[in-house]
């Protein structure tokens, strides 16, 4: 009784749109590995910075996918898509040319339709993360904090002169060697670290300097194939880490899931605790990858009809509550058979079981929870063959079956 109670709960409606919640279904997929620096980049902005002493108070990152090397632009929230693009290509494009994808959250500056038609034109892809779900562009959300910490560390009383310090922290971020490619950000992108002023000194002229064209070649394409690896190898191992404890759980087109509000993407419906946490059953009506999907959302929601599958819940579209072995009048599909033709049936059943037995002992009892409408059936059952055994028909006398047995949902009487 406990496992079909729970399997009722789990199917019950208003179970599911109170107990909603994230599962751990998403598993980590990295993204394509590039094969050149700056062909295929990220970008974010990090918001809520102290006006500086030039205006300023966003700063807009730019992160090469493969080199990891970054940009820092320093610009206003209330920049629309013209101006960062102006930024992009006066900082970006200007040393490192058109990239041919771009992966970035949905700002509306990267979701309006000057961008969207620019780089289009251009024959640049735009990749945009889930909504709320930031891990997509995690590389870029990881620079933002280590930048975060680097102006903290710099920046102590004077908070308006960050500005100032954004060239510096650039240069050293791009100097350090990165863990997943072993090599510093320069050495990637330019086949050599720049000169810093503990390099001023006079000392002997490195190989690098004479290096002939081919060789230098040569050398950096085996950067690159190194560092290449080294990305692989992390990736690989961070995914281990990341999808231990996690179930893939996979959708098709044609599925009808749960989806779990979130409480900053649905703002408009979670208005309360003790409001519903699901909503749904919507249709999956487009699989993207594994981890993301399109529901057919209705537009009232006013949301984006894109969601990371761990806010699906899966839904079985068969169950039907006629079909419930607990409710009181059983399955009501069956019931459009004659109850005298069930009791024949059932009491033929019984007549072969033991045809020659002078007691009915054998009689079949069916299994399952015993309902009123079964309770019928076996006494209807019971008076045919007590007909059939007395050879009379039925009548008021004391040999009536009704009167002889009388069977309820609750008890039996063995006839002996």
């Amino acid at each position: 009784m406990k496992r079909d109670m729970e399997r009722i709960c789990f199917k019950y409606v208003t179970c599911k749109k109170a107990k909603s919640r994230v599962k751990p279904h998403e598993m980590y997929i990295p993204l394509p590995v590039p094969n050149e620096p700056w062909t295929d980049i990220s970008m974010d902005f990090i918001l809520g910075l102290p006006r500086s002493n030039k205006g300023r108070d966003s700063i807009f990152v730019v992160v090469d996918r493969f080199s990891k090397m970054t940009h820092f632009i320093p610009c206003r929230k209330t920049d629309d898509a013209t101006h960062i693009v102006d930024l992009f290509f006066r900082e970006v494009v200007r040393l490192h040319g058109i990239p041919k994808t771009i992966v970035s959250d949905r700002d509306a500056k990267f979701l309006s339709h000057f961008w969207r038609v620019l780089w289009g034109k251009l024959g640049t892809k735009l990749l945009f993360s889930t909504t709320c779900h930031p891990q997509t562009d995690r590389q870029t959300e990881v620079v933002n904090r280590t930048l975060s910490i680097l102006l903290r560390t710099v920046i102590k009383r004077n908070l308006k002169f960050w500005e100032d310090c954004i060239p510096f922290i650039e240069f050293a971020y791009n100097r350090t060697v990165h863990s997943s490619i072993n090599f510093s950000l320069f050495q990637i992108v330019y086949g050599f670290n720049p000169l810093t002023p503990l390099n001023l000194i006079p000392l002997p002229m490195s190989e690098i300097s004479i290096l002939d064209g081919k060789k230098k070649a040569d050398m950096m394409k085996k950067i690159h194939e190194e560092g290449r690896q080294h990305i692989l190898k992390k990736n690989i191992q961070y995914a281990e880490r990341a999808n231990k404890g996690r179930k893939k759980v996979t959708f098709e087109p044609g599925d009808w899931v749960w989806v779990h509000m979130r409480k900053e993407r649905f703002p408009n419906q979670w208005k309360s605790k003790l409001s519903p946490r699901g909503i749904g059953p919507f249709q999956v009506i487009a699989k993207i990858n594994d981890n993301a999907y399109k529901i057919d959302l209705p537009g009232e929601y006013n949301v984006s009809p894109t969601f990371n599958v761990s806010d699906f819940s899966s839904i079985d579209v068969g169950f039907d509550s006629r079909t419930n072995p607990f409710e009181e009048r059983g399955n009501d599909e069956d019931r459009g058979h004659d109850n005298k033709a069930d009791a024949h049936e059932l009491g033929s059943r019984t007549r072969e079981e033991g045809a020659d037995a002078q007691d009915l002992g054998g009689l079949h009892v069916p299994s399952g929870p015993i309902t009123r409408a079964k309770a019928r059936q076996i006494q209807q059952a019971m008076e045919s063959l007590l007909m059939d055994f007395l050879g009379q028909e039925e009548s008021n006398s004391i040999w009536s079956p009704k009167g002889f047995i009388q069977l309820t949902g609750h008890e039996m009487l063995k006839i002996e």
